[in-house]
Formats: structure tokens, sequence, C-alpha cells
């Protein structure tokens, strides 16, 4: 188990313990390479990763954090701002753009009434514009909170997903 720096708060045990489990997947002078592993499980616990969060990666890591910063503002899987419960992002890249991704994107910031990068006013959608997600072949393509995969995205698929979506949230609340 990696020696925890007393000035981490942010991260739950739980959260630590699968950081070192990713850790231990590199040899020892290596652990920095679990930079990206450990980023998805701070942004899976608190949904975003804030500047403080990314310093605790860092020092959880033993690098200097403006590292930490580079990967987590590259990589569009990370959210370095507050989101709502679902992120739904959009490959708009050229295949999937030949494929109808511009107008899947289009009825997706109508019916939510939002457009790339915003968040609706309840909070509970963010849309954003993707990178290719490898699957050209099923464009056009979405994830939702970068680990479910919907494809051809028909504006009835569309439909469906956003009510199933709904849902959750109001089975969510009832709870």
């Amino acid at each position: 188990m990696s020696a925890v720096p007393k000035a981490q708060v942010l991260l739950s045990a739980q959260a630590l313990a699968k950081i070192d489990r990713e850790i231990a997947k590199f040899p020892r002078e290596q652990r920095q390479s679990a930079v990206m592993a450990a980023l998805a499980i701070a942004q899976d616990e608190h949904g975003w990763i804030s500047k403080e969060l990314m310093q605790e990666v860092a020092d959880y890591l033993g690098m200097p954090a403006i590292a930490v910063y580079e990967v987590a503002t590259f990589y569009t899987m990370f959210n370095t701002a507050p989101v709502g419960r679902y992120k739904i992002t959009v490959c708009t890249n050229l295949p999937c753009a030949l494929s109808g991704a511009n107008c899947a994107a289009s009825h997706l910031k109508q019916k939510l009434g939002i457009d790339f990068n915003e968040t609706t006013a309840d909070g509970h959608f963010t849309l954003k514009e993707g990178e290719c997600m490898g699957a050209c072949g099923d464009a056009p393509v979405l994830l939702v909170n970068n680990k479910r995969m919907e494809s051809f995205m028909s504006n009835e698929k569309l439909d469906a997903l956003l009510d199933e979506l709904n849902r959750e949230l109001k089975q969510a609340t009832n709870r």
C-alpha cells in the first residue's frame, strides 16, 4: 500500500485503494504511469477534477502538479469543471459527421435546450463535442459519462436515451 501524504483530504480510502491497484501494474519507479487511471478514479468519485484534486493526485503519485494538469486538460474525458449528472459526448469527427453526427448533435441541443459545453439549468445534462471514439462503423456514436457508448444514434434512439436517463434521475430522487 502506498503512503498517503498528510495533506490529502479529497480522495476517500476506497479511491486510494483503487489507485494503489493501478499503481501496482507498473514498476515501482514508474508509478506516475498510473496518472490517467488515478484521474479517472478521482473523477468517478467527485464528478469532476478540481485543481486541488489534481494536486492531491500529483502528491500521491509523486509527480509535479503541472504534469497532472497537462494530462487532465489534454484528454476530453476528464472534466475540469463541474458537469451535469449525465455528460453526453457526441463524436463529431469526419466519419461520424458524414454519418449524421451533426444532425444527432442538433437534435440533442434542441431537446436539451443547450449547446456544446453547456449544462441544463437543472444540472442534469451536459453536452460535449468529442473526438474519435473508435467506432466509426457505428456512427453516429456518443458516450454517456465516458463509460457507456451508444451507436447508430437516430432521433428516435436519442429520444429513447433521454427518456431512460430522465427515468433514472426520477428514480434516484425518489429514494
